[in-house]
């Protein structure tokens, strides 16, 4: 299953074109859920009950983890965890699951500054939601330091719903380890996808793929920036250029080629040619 990227509630009750144009998804994507943060509960509940007449969206997922500085002034996110905000997330977490048509998850940290993962855990069960994602770092760590699979494997234990274990799985081994080693239902991927998006593959496959799967991954990955975007697609697809490129026989060759072409027909060739 997928998950959109974060999606502001007070953007989606005001009906902004640029947040309806970051919630879509492609027909390929299903279950797809739509990831929320909220600071209020008036905009939640508004944002929830336009997510309920939108068909192709299958369920909401609450944003209890984002570590960015914007999020944290807002009163987004992560910052929802720390103890003085209790009472808020739960009147927010509260209101999208009754408000809600659509199976409702959320996707937490460990904790703001300290873990609070299994009395959090257990809240958020009780409110009413059917799955967590648990990101194996407290919020004021951001993404520094190691992941603490430990304090997953306690959210596991705290809860009778599905955990989803999240934070540096960035191959089928990791993920084997990780799965085993929390109890965990499943492992969700962000970060660990960018430049490597053929490890979904590696792990359906439960190893490592082939050189030509690799660049069919790397031609569809151009093909649907071209669709989405259009010829400035070849100039977004510069940066991924550059990361599936990282590490190989005349990598600097193939980018600098890569940034002087605008074409999505030469640039298709130059991918061809080089992978």
């Amino acid at each position: 299953m997928t998950f959109s990227e974060m999606i502001n509630v007070n953007a989606v009750a005001y009906h902004n074109e640029k947040t309806k144009k970051m919630m879509q998804k492609s027909p390929l994507e299903t279950p797809y859920f739509v990831q929320l943060a909220a600071n209020n509960v008036e905009n939640a509940i508004k944002a929830v009950e336009i997510i309920n007449e939108t068909e192709w969206v299958d369920g909401i997922d609450i944003n209890l983890g984002c570590p960015v500085n914007k999020a944290k002034r807002s009163g987004f996110g992560g910052v929802l965890l720390k103890d003085e905000n209790k009472n808020l997330l739960k009147e927010i977490v509260s209101a999208i699951v009754k408000t809600s048509k659509k199976p409702v998850s959320a996707k937490m940290r460990t904790g703001f500054d300290k873990s609070v993962v299994e009395e959090r855990a257990k809240l958020l069960e009780d409110l009413g939601v059917l799955f967590l994602t648990i990101h194996g770092r407290t919020v004021k760590q951001m993404y520094k330091g190691k992941v603490n699979y430990e304090e997953i494997k306690k959210g596991v234990k705290a809860v009778n719903i599905p955990v989803i274990a999240n934070g540096d799985i960035t191959d089928y081994e990791k993920a084997k380890f990780v799965l085993e080693y929390t109890g965990a239902s499943g492992v969700s991927i962000g970060r660990g996808s960018v430049g490597k998006p053929w490890i979904f593959l590696e792990m359906k496959q439960k190893g490592s793929i082939s050189k030509e799967q690799k660049k069919e991954i790397i031609l569809e990955h151009f093909n649907q920036m071209i669709y989405w975007y259009g010829e400035y697609g070849v100039i977004l697809f510069r940066k991924h250029a550059h990361a599936y490129s990282k590490g190989l026989p005349g990598a600097s060759e193939f980018r600098s080629k890569m940034n002087s072409v605008k074409d999505p027909d030469i640039a298709k060739e130059l991918i061809e040619e080089y992978f």
